[in-house]
């Protein structure tokens, strides 16, 4: 059995190929532009928000520490991590809820 492509298949061969190679120039200008943030903050010690340290950690948790390794982050995989297990923990300690208090209610006397 032959295989024969069709025309749309070919034209999405070539949208697929060329979408890929958009992203990968993208991934090299963010690389990029991390080095040269590193280098201008050398030794410094950057402290992010809690906004930012929250973004970084849900990104990061999806991508897995093997891959920031490779990435040359501005933190270390295990820094990521560590916020988004904590990010993780303080969801479940309901520490941002209100106190609320049960039965009647107090009366003034």
């Amino acid at each position: 059995m032959k295989f024969i492509l069709q025309p749309w298949q070919l034209m999405l061969v070539i949208l697929a190929s060329w979408i890929n190679r958009q992203q990968q120039e993208v991934i090299e200008y963010l690389r990029t532009e991390n080095a040269v943030l590193k280098e201008q903050f050398g030794k410094k010690r950057i402290l992010p928000t809690d906004d930012q340290r929250r973004r970084l950690a849900v990104k990061g948790k999806v991508l897995g520490s093997k891959i920031l390794e490779q990435f040359g982050t501005l933190f270390t995989p295990g820094t990521i991590l560590r916020w988004h297990r904590q990010l993780v923990a303080k969801k479940w300690d309901y520490s941002d809820r209100k106190e609320k208090r049960y039965g009647r209610p107090r009366v003034r006397t």
